[in-house]
């Protein structure tokens, strides 16, 4: 967890530089990534807040994103790591959105992706999204190299 802070940090210190604020939608992290931003003293400047969306009942009530609006975009791909990041942005009224959605392990999804596939996005002025694959089936492993490449693609993004 101190590496995933680390990031934050630095995502902490350019956010509240900039008087920016950020929301999280996250998937197979289960929380890793709020977790990490919210480790940062002086979270409240910028976490509006965050969601963990692992199902489809979690998408529908905590993003009020419908079935049919689903039509033509799967979970765990990069378009719907966009509409997630996309969706919390607009919701908490941020500057940023950040998403993420996989498969950890053991096993791979219904939709045919292998253990250790995510994909992330970030909303800002500009959406930018990534495709990770891992090829482990260690859940916990996954777990943090996706939380760890979400923090890092943020930054990056921050930075750029």
């Amino acid at each position: 967890m101190q590496d995933l802070v680390a990031i934050a940090e630095k995502i902490a210190a350019k956010l509240i530089e900039r008087r920016q604020t950020i929301a999280v939608a996250e998937s197979s992290t289960g929380g890793l990534i709020s977790a990490a931003l919210l480790a940062v003293p002086g979270a409240s400047a910028y976490f509006l807040g965050g969601a963990v969306v692992y199902t489809r009942d979690a998408r529908r009530i905590l993003m009020d994103i419908p079935d049919d609006a689903m039509k033509g975009i799967r979970s765990a791909s990069e378009p719907y790591a966009k509409l997630l990041a996309s969706r919390m942005r607009t919701r908490f009224a941020t500057d940023w959105g950040l998403s993420e959605t996989g498969a950890t392990g053991p096993t791979g999804n219904r939709y045919g992706d292998a253990a250790g596939h995510s994909c992330m996005a970030v909303a800002g002025v500009e959406a930018s999204a990534m495709t990770l694959e891992t090829g482990s089936a260690d859940r916990f492993a996954n777990m943090h190299v996706f939380a760890t490449t979400a923090l890092s693609l943020l930054l990056r993004n921050l930075s750029g």
